[in-house]
Formats: structure tokens, sequence, C-alpha cells
């Protein structure tokens, strides 16, 4: 070992033993020291970084073992037949859709639970069955995901009126006192949607559970997404019964991807209303009589053949995250993030200034693994977190950077106004995230982005710490001494030269 890597070790090993001494509860997590050494040994192996968890979870390697020995051993065809091959995959099928609602503590009897692409899949399907009429109301907070924003364009095509909950800042919870004057205004006559997320994946913060019960105690339909929560939180549907709940998988154990779910609630499934039909979600349909009948339950929703193949991996994905302990998981996340809060909020410059703004909570109340923040130098300019990720990077850091498709909540915490907004849509087509960044700057150094370090299960000491003397690396630093981002980033797509 070298002198320098021998001083690191060190250091290393007198900043755990602040860490533990403030957080005992992480040394009750050792079974993940052991997973990281077994089933994601790669990470080290490869000296990686890995702290974008909110954008997608690390597989195990066991978990590709276990699928890759089903598909091995098996012979599967595409599920709408009853030839041997195809039952043998509808049997793989319901034994997972059977799982996945045994996992979230509820049952066929009260959920429909439909395979879609992603949680996004799962929020298109509301949009365009949701039986929006003139007078019904669709309510969203300011921190949602862009595909929840989505919904409004069909709730506007139907007539529906709109509106945004606000957040309060820094800690970008509701506006509780807001929030019931608007759960105060619904139709009862009407169907209304109520959509916010249990745990926004901007800045972390967690929405109380119990606003569904409340929200459809008012007259509403509530659209809870999850995708954010059940990768390091229990959602257990017997307590809370949301009336609509998406998750994507990929964001709870990584493999595979291309498979989400949407719940709905079966009370509200017989209120939905279907505009069009697909392959496999009719019974019967005519071309001469130009007419169809759906099929029952989530198979009128399934469009198309299902991802087959992937979904058995699904059952896989859960069975080993509960073989974990999602309480254990959570526990391990919450030292970790309390740690890193803790020590990035003490970062200062030679001037006594401030180097980080944290965006969200900045303690571990109500809140998850998500730790979104910006950089700033010693006069308080902000610097551009662009070349952040990039020089991230070069240091096998794995980061997030831009507005994470939540460009309210963004706009709430960097606190741009409506006529911000107004002067970037005034750009017409030329608007994009670059565009819009240097608008910003003009208009009084604004951001439009920030960056985002999430932690999961995955996740070690080492991580955070190596993350954090990364950012420390900043103390004293301009935009001048970091020199430019080498990239440009439109609809929140890196573009490179000559790629």
């Amino acid at each position: 070992m070298t002198k320098s890597g021998s001083q690191e070790t060190t250091q290393l090993d007198a900043a755990y033993a602040g860490f533990i001494e403030r957080y005992p509860g992480y040394a009750n997590t050792t079974l993940f020291d052991t997973l990281r050494a077994t089933e994601y040994r790669r990470l080290d192996e490869q000296g990686q970084v890995y702290l974008d968890y909110t954008g997608g979870s690390l597989y195990a390697a066991s978990q590709l073992e276990k699928h890759f020995h089903l598909l091995r051993s098996g012979v599967f065809g595409n599920p709408h037949s009853v030839n041997p091959t195809s039952a043998a995959m509808t049997d793989h099928v319901e034994r997972a859709r059977h799982y996945v609602l045994n996992y979230f503590n509820t049952s066929a009897e009260d959920y429909i639970l439909i395979f879609t692409q992603n949680a996004s899949g799962g929020l298109k399907l509301i949009g365009e069955s949701f039986p929006f009429v003139p007078g019904s109301r669709y309510l969203l907070s300011f921190d949602n995901h862009n595909s929840v924003n989505g919904i409004r364009e069909f709730a506007r095509a139907k007539g529906a009126s709109i509106a945004y909950a606000p957040l309060v800042t820094p800690s970008l919870h509701f506006d509780m006192k807001r929030l019931d004057s608007l759960l105060d205004q619904a139709d009862p006559a009407r169907e209304n949607l109520f959509a916010y997320p249990a745990q926004s994946n901007f800045s972390g913060a967690k929405h109380p559970l119990d606003l569904t019960a409340k929200a459809q105690s008012k007259g509403w339909r509530v659209l809870l997404d999850a995708a954010a929560f059940v990768p390091t939180s229990r959602l257990d549907l017997s307590v809370v019964r949301p009336d609509f709940v998406t998750i994507s998988f990929y964001k709870m154990f990584g493999y595979p991807t291309g498979v989400g779910a949407l719940f709905i609630l079966r009370s509200t499934f017989a209120k939905l209303e279907r505009p069009w039909f697909a392959g496999g979600t009719v019974n019967f349909a005519s071309v001469q009589g130009q007419a169809h009948v759906l099929s029952p339950n989530e198979a009128a929703f399934e469009d198309g053949t299902l991802n087959y193949l992937s979904i058995p991996a699904v059952e896989i994905g859960l069975r080993y995250l509960r073989g974990i302990g999602i309480e254990s998981i959570a526990e391990r996340v919450r030292c970790l993030t309390g740690w890193l809060l803790d020590e990035l909020l003490t970062l200062r410059h030679s001037n006594g200034r401030a180097m980080v703004r944290i965006y969200g909570p900045a303690t571990t109340e109500a809140r998850g693994g998500t730790v979104t923040l910006n950089l700033y130098d010693p006069q308080g300019h902000l610097l551009d977190y662009r070349r952040v990720e990039e020089l991230a990077g070069q240091q096998n850091i794995s980061l997030r950077t831009g507005c994470f498709c939540n460009p309210g909540a963004g706009e709430i915490a960097e606190g741009l106004t409506e006529e911000d907004m107004q002067a970037g849509f005034s750009l017409g087509a030329d608007i994009n995230l670059l565009s819009f960044l240097r608008l910003m700057r003009e208009r009084g150094h604004k951001s439009a982005g920030s960056i985002r370090a999430s932690i999961g299960l995955a996740s070690n000491f080492s991580d955070v710490w190596r993350f954090l003397k990364f950012i420390a690396g900043f103390r004293d630093q301009t935009r001048l001494t970091i020199g430019d981002v080498t990239f440009d980033i439109e609809s929140c797509r890196i573009i490179r030269d000559g790629s």
C-alpha cells in the first residue's frame, strides 16, 4: 500500500469510529457487509462508488443466477395459449403476480395487479382511463414525477380542473394547511383524483401515508406513486389503501428492468374506462362488427404480450429483499444518510461561507436516502452541477444531476417563479435544459438543476465517506478553477461531440 493509500485508510477508519458512535444502529447491519463482499463484489473490484439508487438499484449476483437457471432449465412460450410451453410460462407469471400481492400484504380480492413496463406505464394507464369529466378535479403535489404530471393532459382534455398542492421550504414537505383547503374543494358528484409520492425522488422527503384515507374521506380517489418509497420502506396495502399504486421493480432490486406494477383497488377498477383495446386485452373483437369486449380484470390492461421471460425474476428479487428484511435496509440507509447530511452541512470555505445547500429535510426525520444539493463558491455563486458530475465520474463516483424528471420540486427548492418559467417558454422550440439553465443564470444566478446522491441496499460507509471527501475538495474553488463542462445536456440526455 502506498503512503497516500495508508493515510486514506487511517482517515477512513477514524471517520468510521466517529460515525458508529453517532449512529450505533449501523453496527446491527453487518449482514450488508457480507452481501457487499459477495453479491455486489463487482463494486469494490472496480473501485466504483454507486450513489444513484433512486435512479435504479443494483442487482445481486444470486438474482441473475436463479433467473438464468430457470431459463436454462425450462422451455417457455408466449403465455397467450394453452400449449405446454405457454401454460408453463403462464404458471410462472401468475405465481409472480400472487407473490407481489403477498409482498405488499394484500390479495387479489382487494387489488388488481397489472404488470406494466414501469411505473410510468402504469401512470399512463391511469391517466387515459380515469373518468374525468367537466367539474372533476385533478390535484397534485409540486414534487410529483413528470409521469404523474403528464396525467394532467388527460384531465385537461376531458374538462377537469387542475391544481397543485405547494411545498414548504426548506424541508419540501407539504404545506398542510393549504393542502387541507385544496382537498375540501372536491365535488362529490364527480370523480376526483389526488396524486402524490410516498417519497419524493427529488428531495427524499416522505409524505404522510395517512393522507390517503384523509383524501378519500373528502371525495378523492388517491394515486400513490411509491416508486422511490418501496426500495427502502415497507408499504402495507392492508393498512394504507390507495386507489392506485405504481412501482418499478428495478428501483427495488435492480433486475429485471422493463417490468413495473400498477395496483388498482377493485372498487375503483370498475370506474375506469379504457379508450382503446389491444392484443391480449379483449375476449372478443370484430372487424366487420367494429366492436369489442374487453377481458376481465388485469387482462384488460396488459396490452400486447407481457415481458413474460422477465416476470419470474420479479419474484426472485422480492424473495431476496424479504430475506434481507426491509427494516434492516431502512436502518442501514438511515444511518448513512444521517451522517452524510450532518457532515455536508458542516462544510465551509475559508471565509466561513457554506459550501453546500441541501434541498429537503436536513435530518433523517420523514425522509429517505436521497440527498439533493448544490455547491457554491466562496462568493456564494453556484458551481455548475454538470461539471461536478463530470468530475465525480473521473473518480468512479456515480451521481445524478439535473431536475430528475421532477420540475415542480426543483422550481420550489431553487425559488424559480412563474415569471421565470414563462421566460423559458418564450424561447419557443429552442427551449431545452441547457438554454433554460443559461437563462436562469442571467436572471439572478438561479439553478435549473442540482446534484443527487442516493443511498441504497448495497451502500456502505466507505461510499458516503468517499463522496464527502470529493465534495470537500471543492473548498475555496470557483467556476474558473474547476473548469468548464465538456458536454451539453438536452432534454435530460447527454450530447457529446463526435458521438
